[in-house]
């Protein structure tokens, strides 16, 4: 536990930053289930729709610093490639 006053505002902070952080990672995560449900009902306009959307959320949280870079272009590639199978199928 912290004692001194500046350790007790850092907590704080770290307690308010987490929380956001998670608010956003929720989002995106929700957001690529939807997807995923979209390429697995087989739906290639709606998984289109979905992508525009998901690939939008996943760099704002990147954008934040909530995940890291390569993190999110590794995600963004393999929606991509999913959704282009699809439409090759």
């Amino acid at each position: 536990m912290a004692n001194h006053k500046d350790a007790i505002k850092r907590n704080k902070q770290n307690e308010k930053r987490r929380m956001r952080n998670r608010h956003y990672r929720t989002i995106m995560r929700n957001q690529v289930k939807l997807l995923d449900a979209a390429i697995e009902a087989g739906d290639v306009a709606a998984a289109e729709a979905q992508l525009n959307k998901t690939v939008s959320i996943i760099q704002r949280v990147n954008q934040k610093g909530i995940i890291h870079r390569r993190q999110a272009a590794r995600r963004v590639s393999r929606l991509y490639k999913a959704v282009n199978k699809l439409k090759a199928a």
